[in-house]
C-alpha cells in the first residue's frame, strides 16, 4: 500500500465518513416510513448524485469522459449502491439499524479477501487467514448462533452479508481500475451515483413507496441519507482510498458500528443484548489481525 507524501490529509474525510456511514442505518430505518427498499435505494442515489453534480458543476470540473471509465464506475455502482442499497434497507424490514452497523463492520475483511484472493498474485499469510477466523467467530458471536438467529430471519442475515462482501469487492476494485486514471473524486462519485440512480429507476417505478405519508422525520432522513450518506461520502471514499490505500479506506467501518449502536439505542431505541457488541469487537479485532495492525515494524 503506498501512502502519499500529505498521508495526514486524509483523517477528517476519514473520520466524517465514519460518522456518516454510521447514522446510515438509523436513517435507512427511518427512510422506511414512507419508502420500499427500493425506493430508499433509488432516493439515497438521486439525492447523492443531484448534491455531488451540483458541487461539481460550482468547482468548474466536469464528469469523466472515457466510455472505459463510465464502465467501471456502473460495475462500482452495482456493487457499492444498486444491490446493497436495496438489500440494506430490505434487511432492516426485519433487523435493526444495530445489527445492519455491526454486520457492516465485516467490510475491511471482504475487502482484505478479495485484496488476498483475487486481486493480487501473493501467497495467504497465516496473519491474514487468522484474521478472517477471528473475523468469522465475530460474526457468529454477532448473530448469536446458540440462540439460532433469534429473531433476524436468515434471509436478511444473507442480505446483509452479501452486501458486505460486495463491499469487499469495491474498495480493491476501485484503486486498481479507476483511481490510476487520476480523476476527481467527486466526478468519480457523481458518475457512480447518477449510473446507480438510472440503474434503479424502473425498480422504483414499479414499488418504490410503501402507501404510508412521508413524514418531516422520514423525509428528512431521506435527505440526510442521499446528500450526506450517498453524496459527500462517496467523495470522501474515493479520497481515502486515493490517498490511503483501499485497505485503510475499508477500516472507516471501525467507527460506523459504534455510531450505529449508539443512534440506534438513543433515536431507535432498539434493544442491544450483550453478545453483539460483543461480537462486533472480535469482528473489528479480526479485521485489525488481518490487516497487520498489531504487526511489529
Amino acid at each position: 500500500m503506498v501512502i502519499s507524501p500529505t498521508r495526514h490529509s486524509w483523517l477528517p474525510a476519514y473520520v466524517a465518513l465514519g460518522l456518516t456511514w454510521g447514522c446510515s442505518f438509523l436513517l435507512i430505518k427511518l427512510s422506511l416510513g414512507f419508502l420500499t427498499p427500493f425506493g430508499v435505494a433509488f432516493g439515497r442515489c438521486l439525492l447523492g448524485a443531484v448534491a455531488l453534480y451540483t458541487i461539481l458543476r460550482l468547482s468548474h470540473r466536469s464528469l469523466p469522459r472515457d466510455l472505459v471509465v463510465w464502465g467501471h464506475l456502473w460495475i462500482l455502482a452495482l456493487c457499492m449502491n444498486v444491490v446493497p442499497g436495496v438489500l440494506f434497507a430490505l434487511a432492516e424490514t426485519r433487523t435493526t439499524s444495530i445489527l445492519a452497523g455491526i454486520i457492516n463492520a465485516l467490510t475491511p475483511l471482504t475487502t482484505l479477501f478479495f485484496v488476498m484472493v483475487v486481486f493480487r498474485d501473493e501467497p495467504i499469510s497465516r496473519r491474514e487467514l487468522l484474521g478472517l477466523a477471528v473475523g468469522i467467530a465475530g460474526v457468529l458471536v454477532v448473530l448469536g448462533v446458540w440462540r439460532g438467529l433469534g429473531s433476524n430471519p436468515w434471509w436478511a442475515v444473507m442480505a446483509l452479508m452479501l452486501s458486505v462482501t460486495l463491499y469487499g469487492v469495491a474498495f480493491p476494485y476501485t484503486r486498481r481500475h479507476i483511481l490510476p486514471r487520476g480523476l476527481a473524486p467527486v466526478a468519480l462519485a457523481s458518475a457512480q451515483l447518477m449510473l446507480a440512480a438510472l440503474t434503479l429507476v424502473p425498480s422504483f417505478l414499479l414499488d418504490g413507496l410503501n402507501g404510508h405519508d412521508a413524514t418531516f422525520k422520514s423525509a428528512s432522513a431521506l435527505i440526510a441519507l442521499g446528500v450526506l450518506g450517498s453524496g459527500l461520502a462517496f467523495a470522501w471514499n474515493f479520497r481515502i482510498i486515493r490517498d490511503a490505500g483501499s485497505s485503510t479506506a475499508s477500516t472507516v467501518t471501525y467507527l460506523t458500528p459504534i455510531v450505529a449502536v449508539i443512534g440506534g439505542v438513543l433515536f431507535l431505541h432498539e434493544s442491544l443484548r450483550w453478545y453483539e457488541p460483543a461480537g462486533g469487537a472480535l469482528v473489528v479485532l479480526g479485521a485489525a489481525i488481518g490487516q497487520g495492525r498489531f504487526a511489529r515494524r
